[in-house]
């Protein structure tokens, strides 16, 4: 295992002899208050546990603004120290971000690796990317949060000398040029590679598109069901785990509407609150998925404990990617587990439908929502096709769905919704529409 890809996860595929014990920390800075930060925490705890490790404990406090040393200040910092002693615990973790220079005055005070949210996030990417471009995207978002990181000193070996979540984000090794030049290379290799992978998957794109078929994405928060629901929708056989970021690789799938219409439903990965910006950068060839489809389903785990906290944390997510113009339709996932809030949620957000993909309840539903929405976004054309020409016509029954049908002296003339890309191809049998 000497991959490029398995040296710089570190200890990503070596086998955990046991479960790390973490103390996980969080700041209330102005503009949030302490519930705010309780959630955040509780978040922070399902993400190390789905990366392997155990929350061992966990401290809060107020501040007006980080603390330039070590963010929460030393006091504070030595009360952690102290904790992570009384609870025998191997690493800490911030919920909030730390710049390199204030993770290294923390291991050096605690006398243990000290990470961020992003780390953990960028953890469990690591164990669960599976495809060549998947890999490729982890290992540039790690290098990229590496190369900073960098630094001589005693401490420098904390993270190298066990397993677990902290060792791939350690502080790196004493021939410091010597490895700052060889990961900027391999920085550099890896945006290669992925330039190449990109357009790979954009003459993919656009033989999809040339297919006519509407192109429809399931975006959502981690953990929400969107898997579970290609699955429902389509038998498509996605792996689907009670667990964050299951799914990192688009999944497509051709979907028959109640009219008969087909399309394109597209699975990708899930989003979280403060997504680092390094795997949005990273991942951006396989979010394009959603800012270039043509319509997108916006899943929300109903049973999570703040369904509105998520619904604005994957729009925030939309817009950093450029896909909030999309139009969309927000399904309620989990509706068996949590009716009353379901039914509630749904009164909130008109248009909206609550389903269960676990259960099937309300797909059919669903599936008419789904139809109605993108008839109401694809135009009605007229066309006139010669009577010779019966591929023409197999094609527009095949790409869109036909309103009506009129035998005329010079041909059939057809009206039907027609994608953008479907009617462009057909142009030359179009004509205004009587």
């Amino acid at each position: 295992m000497n991959s490029p890809y398995n040296e710089a996860l570190g200890a990503t595929l070596i086998e955990r002899t046991k479960r790390e014990r973490i103390v996980i920390v969080g700041v209330t800075l102005p503009g949030r208050n302490d519930d705010d930060t309780e959630m955040g925490l509780d978040e922070l705890a399902l993400l190390i546990d789905t990366a392997g490790a155990d929350e061992a404990g966990r401290m809060m406090q107020r501040r007006d603004s980080p603390d330039h040393t070590w963010y929460i200040g030393k006091g504070k910092a030595e009360e952690l120290r102290d904790l992570c002693l009384a609870v025998d615990a191997d690493t800490v973790v911030f919920d909030n971000e730390l710049a390199p220079a204030q993770q290294y005055n923390l291991e050096k005070l605690l006398g243990r690796t000290a990470l961020d949210r992003t780390a953990v996030i960028l953890d469990i990417f690591a164990q669960n990317a599976h495809t060549l471009e998947g890999k490729a995207q982890v290992e540039l978002a790690l290098l990229r949060y590496r190369l900073p990181r960098l630094r001589r000193g005693a401490n420098a070996k904390l993270s190298q000398q066990r397993g677990g979540v902290g060792s791939r984000f350690g502080s790196g090794e004493t021939k410091l040029e010597v490895d700052r030049r060889r990961i900027m290379r391999r920085i550099s290799k890896l945006e290669s590679d992925l330039r190449e992978l990109q357009h790979t998957r954009d003459l993919q794109r656009k033989s999809r598109s040339r297919s006519g078929l509407a192109a429809v994405t399931i975006v959502g928060y981690t953990n929400a069901g969107k898997s579970a629901l290609l699955n429902q929708l389509t038998q498509a056989g996605v792996l689907v785990e009670d667990r964050l970021f299951a799914t990192l690789d688009p999944t497509t799938r051709r979907l028959a509407l109640p009219g008969g219409e087909p399309v394109l439903l597209t699975d990708t990965v899930g989003f979280v609150r403060r997504l680092p910006h390094g795997l949005v950068e990273a991942f951006k060839s396989t979010l394009e998925v959603a800012s270039n489809a043509d319509f997108l389903v916006h899943v929300v785990d109903c049973a999570a404990p703040d369904p509105e906290g998520q619904i604005a944390a994957v729009r925030e997510v939309l817009v950093e990617i450029d896909a909030i113009q999309v139009p969309d339709l927000l399904v309620f996932n989990k509706a068996d587990v949590a009716p009353e809030v379901a039914a509630d949620l749904v009164a909130r957000h008109p248009g909206s439908v609550a389903v269960s993909a676990r259960t099937g309840e309300h797909i059919e539903m669903f599936l008419r929502v789904l139809a109605d929405r993108l008839r109401a976004i694809t135009a009605v054309v007229e066309l006139v096709v010669p009577y010779d020409r019966g591929d023409v016509l197999a094609a527009i029954h095949r790409e869109g769905e036909v309103v009506s049908t009129f035998h005329d002296t010079d041909g059939v003339r057809v009206r039907a919704r027609l994608s953008d890309a479907s009617a462009g191809r057909l142009a030359e049998f179009r004509v205004a529409l009587e």
